[in-house]
């Protein structure tokens, strides 16, 4: 079977290496850093319900609450199952509940109703203003332990990983790749790499990757500031019930509230800032959902770059679409063998791997039914299984 070279270390790269193992291929993934150092390991690790974006960005919705099911099976050890609220607090909140719960509904969400009092009952640090609620399936993952898994299973089938590899080259030859060549950063010496296929899965970065094959794909780095709070001012994850706006998450993490999140796009995601300003709107927004949010010792605060599909016509920096998409540059650019796959979440790293490696079996002329997707049911490894490895 042909070699397949991944560029890129985050949850999606591992994942695609998860999935083509699976179907045969031989796999080499590459990373400049540290394995998920980049957006994948600096995220709230909030597993989305979809209700997010289940008004205005449906077919993310139905994305999230798909992989939200698949993911408390196949990596349980990295999910706490804790559910979440929408909460409503003015008259607009108000207005825009029958919306939510229609377009859930829609898209597969679960959603249940609730009073303000109902609401209390059930997370009692909830601000007296919450005037009603609606429940839905979200819960909270661990940012390293949800693509652990993946990468260990990998790499027991016999994909070839390698950390701090920074590609620095994309060879091609009449119209197509043939390989890398990568830099070892801790030894300073350069190498090249045969590749029958080429995928840049280098989320934030994936610009710069493309700009070595001479092309251009639509990605917009879109850094946002998170900051923890120390101690678990809820037990489930709260949602401000409005259109995705900033500050209105909190995500329960261990002995910490993570607040989030701000959105700015930016061009280079290796020049990042954490300016005061959105640290202190987090907190503040967040404390009108959670009184307590104002008073709790700040632990963080941190930024990292979505890798947003761009979108000119958006009006404001939050309707940016959170789907994906996966790019054959052989059709739309010219380069045979060339693929990207950008946008997305960190939540669906493995629905991101099927789709990608679906449009590479079909440009590669390989029988769909001969290598179909193995992902939804192939038991992975236990994330611990990479460092025993």
């Amino acid at each position: 079977m042909e070699h397949i070279a991944i560029i890129g270390g985050g949850g999606t790269a591992a994942a695609l290496a998860h999935d083509l193992v699976l179907r045969g291929f031989a796999v080499s993934l590459f990373e400049r850093g540290e394995f998920f150092s980049g957006a994948t390991g600096r995220h709230h690790g909030l597993l989305h319900s979809g209700g997010r974006y289940a008004v205005n960005d449906k077919e993310a919705a139905r994305e999230c609450i798909e992989e939200n099911r698949l993911l408390r099976t196949l990596v349980p050890e990295a999910i706490e199952q804790n559910g979440g609220l929408f909460v409503a607090m003015d008259d607009e909140d108000m207005d825009y509940l029958p919306v939510f719960v229609e377009s859930c509904a829609e898209c597969g969400i679960p959603t249940r109703q609730m009073s303000g009092d109902a609401a209390r009952e059930l997370e009692p640090a909830l601000s007296a203003s919450v005037r009603a609620a609606v429940q839905v399936p979200d819960a909270t993952f661990d940012a390293w332990r949800l693509p652990l898994p993946f990468l260990a299973t990998a790499r027991a089938n016999g994909a070839q990983t390698h950390h701090f590899t920074e590609v620095v080259g994309v060879h091609t030859r009449a119209g197509a790749v043939h390989g890398l060549r990568v830099r070892d950063i801790r030894l300073g010496t350069e190498r090249d790499v045969a590749a029958d296929v080429v995928i840049n899965a280098a989320g934030a970065w994936a610009g710069n990757i493309a700009a070595l094959a001479g092309i251009e794909v639509p990605i917009q780095p879109g850094p946002g500031v998170l900051v923890a709070i120390e101690g678990r001012v809820t037990e489930m994850v709260i949602n401000r019930l409005r259109r995705p706006g900033e500050g209105d998450i909190i995500v329960p993490q261990r002995i910490l509230s993570v607040l989030g999140t701000s959105l700015w796009l930016a061009d280079d995601p290796d020049r990042l800032s954490i300016p005061e300003e959105h640290v202190q709107r987090m907190v503040d927004n967040c404390s009108h959902m959670v009184p307590a949010c104002a008073d709790r010792p700040r632990r963080s605060a941190w930024s990292a770059a979505r890798p947003l599909i761009r979108d000119p016509g958006a009006s404001r920096l939050q309707d940016i679409s959170r789907t994906f998409d996966c790019y054959d540059h052989g059709k739309r650019d010219g380069v045979r063998g060339f693929f990207s796959i950008i946008g997305g979440k960190a939540m669906t790293l493995r629905a991101m791997a099927e789709k990608t490696a679906d449009v590479i079996c079909a440009s590669l002329g390989l029988d769909a039914g001969a290598h179909p997707c193995r992902t939804r049911t192939t038991p992975l490894l236990p994330y611990r299984a990479f460092y025993r490895s």
